[in-house]
């Protein structure tokens, strides 16, 4: 029997995997800058994504890394209208059965805190971690496994609620049964490796 769920952010408690997708695009259109291919980078961290758009220029990378910083500073993300309406009467039933429940993303510590304002949980959410915390990013298993320890949960007491690829495997590699949502805007996204698949947030109780 499941005692906690660990729920990734991004394109699981808001739609703000499009949103990036979509800021970010509007940028390099300002900019001129051409893209080689149309990449998907859902699960993904800033690292990784800017070492992907701009592979070979590293003094160029650095350079529209940290612009972007200040576009999203004046294009930020709207989150009263990101996240998922059903967030906050699942919590409220998770926390009615007695489950724990943390949030683990790769986004800054402030990005998850306005989400979590946004869907009124402060009160219902156990412990948060974002991916800066932690030395490795996903897809290796660390913020799944600081997130258990600090839940004071073993793996096989957990499951985790993902999208991507890459959180999946991070959830898979720190022993959680992971439950994938299915994307919202028809993206394709491997979700083969998680044990069950969602089409919404609260068939998740269906499962516990």
């Amino acid at each position: 029997m499941k005692k906690g769920i660990i729920f990734d952010m991004d394109g699981v408690l808001a739609d703000t995997e499009y949103f990036y997708q979509q800021r970010r695009e509007a940028y390099l259109r300002e900019k001129g800058f051409v893209r080689r291919e149309n990449t998907d980078f859902t699960g993904s961290n800033e690292k990784a994504i800017w070492e992907t758009l701009v592979p070979d220029d590293p003094c160029l990378r650095e350079k529209m890394m940290l612009e972007y910083r200040e576009y999203r500073a004046h294009h930020p993300e709207p989150y009263e209208k990101l996240v998922d309406p059903l967030v906050k009467p699942l919590f409220e039933e998770l926390k009615r059965r007695g489950l724990k429940v943390a949030i683990a993303s790769s986004s800054e510590p402030a990005a998850i805190q306005a989400m979590i304002n946004a869907a009124d949980v402060g009160g219902l959410v156990d412990f948060v971690i974002s991916g800066t915390e932690c030395l490795a990013h996903k897809p290796a298993p660390e913020i799944y496994e600081k997130a258990l320890a600090a839940l004071g949960l073993k793996s096989g007491e957990a499951a985790a609620v993902e999208d991507s690829p890459t959180g999946i495997a991070s959830a898979k590699g720190a022993g959680l049964t992971v439950y994938a949502l299915k994307p919202r805007h028809g993206e394709h996204l491997d979700q083969s490796a998680a044990d069950e698949i969602l089409t919404q947030l609260t068939e998740l109780l269906e499962f516990l």
